[in-house]
């Protein structure tokens, strides 16, 4: 596939309104609404702590060249998040100690890599998030392979990721979703995120689980569906 680079200019801005407010949801209770956007369990945080929140500025690179992706740490600013496709590769690491100071000079938010990374001390030390499938010795190289893409659709985590939208990640993992998708659900996560210590409270107070999210109701009903009625 020829190179494809989109001009960063392309892509909308972050919506800092949108993204104050999904920084104060917990993720995973996006999972109660959302299917889709979720990466791969595996694709872990090797570097970093704290929430993550940003947009997705997407980089496909050839397995063994890095040449794109230092290009685009050049271009990356605050709140963008480096999403790198690695075409499958598990073996050679794009990403190390001198590309995530490249991306955390620019103020970038972090990055997620669907291969491995490398320099993971140093990567700790600096603090900057960094999502990965573990790590490697085997580098990337600047072969200047003319193949690969910015700011184009990408598979990362075992989901697709397009050019500016929202990538969410903490310690359970990585959820990249349209900002769009995102925003529908947010009101009702929020909502459930405020109930929730009121529904723990009731659970130490000796109310059943079953019974307060009315689940034991649902499985008697469907007992009672699946019961022959005897005739008369």
């Amino acid at each position: 596939m020829p190179l494809h680079i989109r001009d960063l200019s392309q892509l909308a801005p972050l919506n800092s309104a949108l993204a104050e407010r999904l920084a104060r949801v917990d993720f995973p209770t996006l999972g109660h609404y959302l299917e889709e956007g979720f990466c791969d369990p595996l694709l872990r945080r090797i570097a970093g702590a704290g929430r993550l929140v940003g947009r997705a500025v997407t980089v496909r690179i050839t397995p063994t060249d890095s040449t794109l992706l230092h290009h685009a740490a050049s271009l990356v600013g605050p709140g963008d998040i480096v999403v790198v496709d690695c075409g499958g590769d598990r073996r050679h690491a794009p990403l190390g100690e001198v590309v995530v100071n490249a991306l955390a000079a620019r103020g970038a938010a972090g990055a997620v890599v669907d291969g491995v990374c490398t320099d993971v001390d140093a990567l700790r030390e600096l603090g900057l998030p960094v999502y990965a499938y573990g790590t490697s010795l085997l580098t990337t190289k600047l072969h200047g392979i003319p193949d690969g893409g910015l700011n184009v659709p990408v598979t990362c985590g075992a989901v697709p990721a397009g050019p500016g939208d929202l990538v969410l990640g903490d310690a359970n993992g990585v959820l990249i979703a349209p900002a769009a998708r995102l925003a529908a659900v947010l009101d009702e996560a929020l909502l459930d995120d405020q109930e929730e210590p009121s529904l723990v409270a009731d659970l130490y107070a000796g109310r059943p689980l079953g019974e307060l999210t009315k689940a034991t109701a649902t499985v008697e009903k469907l007992l009672a569906a699946a019961t022959p009625t005897e005739n008369p």
